[in-house]
């Protein structure tokens, strides 16, 4: 369909919907993560540069070096999460149900759960895993999300 302006008129995106409980859940990759964290993609916005994704994060698990390269949203529904060291470190703790705010550049040497736990999240643009001097290892952004999902969905069936 052309519009009057002459630009050609995009379609409406969807309203989607997930059952978060059916289904399998995708081991996060070990070169990210450590100590059985899973996942499932819940949601990507190539329009706006969004994923959202829900994680359930065994006690002693952690999350490797990554800078947020956009802003991101979280929602603890179970557990504890250190986030920069935890609150005894100068970082946060968060204790379910709690929410969370990462700007645009914050930066995580490790994201540490203490007990089983489970969060959910949006990223408005890639996670940046890194190495300890800040050199990028890998950028999991909306398009990375989905193609190891699509991955994990076809090796399933």
């Amino acid at each position: 369909m052309l519009m009057s302006t002459g630009h050609i008129a995009k379609p409406h995106t969807p309203e989607e919907y997930v059952q978060i409980d059916d289904g399998p859940w995708a081991p996060f990759p070990d070169a990210f993560s450590d100590g059985g964290i899973t996942w499932k993609l819940l949601h990507v916005s190539p329009e706006s540069g969004g994923w959202t994704a829900i994680f359930t994060c065994p006690a002693g698990s952690s999350f490797a070096a990554h800078i947020h390269t956009g802003p991101g949203e979280y929602f603890l529904t179970q557990g504890r999460m250190d986030v920069r060291g935890g609150r005894d470190a100068g970082g946060d703790t968060a204790v379910a149900p709690g929410y969370g705010f990462e700007s645009s550049g914050a930066r995580h040497d490790r994201t540490f759960f203490p007990v089983d736990s489970v969060f959910y999240m949006t990223f408005l643009g890639p996670l940046a895993f890194i190495q300890p001097d800040g050199t990028v290892i890998a950028n999991i952004g909306w398009a990375e999300a989905q193609g190891a999902w699509t991955a994990f969905l076809a090796a399933q069936s």
